[in-house]
């Protein structure tokens, strides 16, 4: 059976490959807390060495890697190491929303010393590319943000809010 609109989620241990078919949005959300029912996010409780050929992980080669066969353990473990393939409009779409946020913390936290008073988000988001600020996906946004400040401060009139 051919699986459709499936996330795939693979964890290297002992030099094997090891995935798990789940529901693309689902993954995150359990990742953040969010969902908690695991029959929402694994499409199949099965331990697979390559989903989309579907051949499926021995049992011997479990037993090496995670020293048990249950895979409902394994997919719990897989889910949370592992790492998800994510398509490019939906990285697009994430780096985006980051570069919102972080300019939004940077208007929270700085001013025009000329006005006393916030610059605008599109402001920001300006200084930002002719900057070429570049978002890091797998840091805070807070952190960046705070970098980032420091980085502006050396090139535009700018400066932290009291």
């Amino acid at each position: 059976k051919r699986h459709t609109n499936v996330a795939v989620v693979r964890l290297k241990k002992h030099g094997k490959r090891f995935e798990i078919a789940c529901y693309k949005n689902k993954v995150l959300s359990w990742r953040s807390k969010v969902e908690k029912d695991i029959d929402e996010v694994l499409q199949t409780h099965t331990v697979y060495c390559n989903v989309s050929k579907g051949i499926l992980a021995k049992s011997k080669e479990l037993m090496e890697a995670f020293g048990t066969t249950d895979e409902e353990k394994i997919c719990l473990e897989i889910l949370e190491k592992g790492e998800l393939q994510i398509a490019g409009k939906e990285r697009e779409v994430q780096l985006s929303s980051q570069f919102r946020d972080i300019a939004t913390i940077v208007m929270d936290k700085t001013l025009n010393p000329e006005t006393e008073r916030p610059y605008t988000i599109s402001m920001i988001e300006r200084f930002m590319r002719e900057a070429h600020f570049a978002v890091d996906p797998h840091r805070s946004s807070k952190k960046q943000a705070l970098e980032l400040i420091r980085e502006l401060q050396k090139h535009y009139p700018i400066m932290r809010a009291q």
